[in-house]
């Protein structure tokens, strides 16, 4: 944990001194919003080192048309109703791109003020659906699938591999966790599997015993969780203490190792979608390799996706010669650009072609790939 803190402190200190004032004055400037404090910071820290190490490259290599890029740090804690100040204060900065947010709500959040401002935002993490597919942000793109192909992914594991009859569906009642949950209970039902229970939790609560006690009364083969791994940390844990076998999986929001350092042994045989694994992608290894240089120490979750949506980004304002709006917007819906994620351009939605989720499990302590 130390050596990961350190990596952290040493980001945000290089990242100052690209945003300080004294900077070239006339910079091409990439905002990374997100949850950079609070529990949430392992999801949000990660695209704040992805962003320094491709901004560093980039510098060194003459920069993007013949600019340097210029980094705008801002922490969102992953609430709504931070966001919105901070895509102001990006706003306000001279931001002409942001990498984020990371948290389905926060984006949602920010994304209005961005649009307003013409700017196009990139997440490597907010997999709320509505984001990319209700049309209503067309300066919004991602890195990583929605949460209705995870969900989708959930059922089919659930029942043909666990052979799943009966679940029980909680969630966190925000955007994302409660997105997810209702989603999963759609596909679940499609898929003639019988939802016993269906309940929102409150974040943060010290107890979960109430909810606990109601799972184990209705007896499901599977609970799924939609929301984040504060909540699902205590959740399983309490449900092990009161020696409950019932399988319990997660999305993306699940898996990260956090999870598992506050779950402990709790953790083990727990299931969780997340992007798939692209460590032998020779432009992952590389990025791997960068930060472990750098930092001392491996990525943490999101990284591949927030190194990728940089690059993404500024290989556009290559392409269209200038970082006009419509121009860039153009530029990421036809030209392909080669990342950690594998070769990827985006649809007309906003979503990043090409990649996908799979499911792992924890096992010996570590998030396991399921073939």
């Amino acid at each position: 944990m130390k050596s990961i803190l350190k990596s952290f402190a040493v980001a945000f200190a290089a990242t100052a001194l690209l945003a300080a004032p004294g900077f070239a004055a006339d910079t091409i400037k990439l905002g990374v919003a997100g949850a950079h404090s609070g529990d949430l910071a392992s999801y949000g820290l990660p695209s704040v080192n992805a962003a320094q190490l491709v901004v560093k490259k980039i510098n060194a290599n003459g920069g993007v048309l013949g600019k340097k890029v210029e980094l705008l740090v801002e922490d969102d804690v992953c609430k709504p109703e931070v966001a919105g100040n901070t895509a102001t204060k990006l706003v306000s900065d001279g931001a002409n791109l942001i990498l984020g947010h990371i948290c389905s709500g926060a984006t949602k959040a920010a994304l209005g003020f961005y649009k307003d401002a013409k700017i196009v935002a990139m997440s490597p993490s907010a997999t709320n659906p509505d984001l990319t597919l209700s049309g209503e942000y067309p300066n919004f793109f991602r890195t990583i699938p929605h949460d209705a192909k995870q969900a989708q992914l959930q059922v089919q594991f659930a029942t043909k591999t666990l052979g799943v009859k009966t679940v029980a569906i909680l969630h966190d009642k925000g955007d994302y966790g409660k997105g997810q949950a209702e989603l999963a209970k759609k596909y679940f039902e499609e898929a003639g599997v019988e939802v016993v229970l269906f309940e929102g939790v409150t974040p943060g609560a010290v107890d979960y015993s109430a909810i606990v006690t109601k799972v184990r009364r209705k007896k499901p083969e599977l609970v799924v969780w939609g929301g984040y791994h504060p909540e699902a940390s205590k959740i399983v844990t309490l449900m092990r203490k009161k020696r409950m076998k019932t399988l319990f999986m997660g999305a993306d929001g699940v898996k990260d190792d956090t999870f598992i350092k506050v779950a402990g042994k709790y953790a083990e045989g727990v299931y969780a979608t997340g992007p798939m694994d692209i460590s032998n992608n020779p432009l992952a290894k590389q990025a791997k390799k960068e930060h472990q240089d750098e930092f001392g120490s491996d990525p943490g979750a999101f990284f591949d996706a927030a190194y990728s949506a940089a690059l993404a980004m500024l290989n556009a304002v290559e392409k269209a010669g200038s970082t006009d709006y419509d121009a860039v917007v153009k530029a990421l819906q036809t030209e392909y650009v080669d990342t950690p994620l594998g070769k990827i351009r985006f649809d007309q939605a906003g979503d990043a072609t090409g990649i996908g989720f799979t499911v792992y499990q924890v096992k010996d302590g570590k998030f396991t790939e399921q073939k």
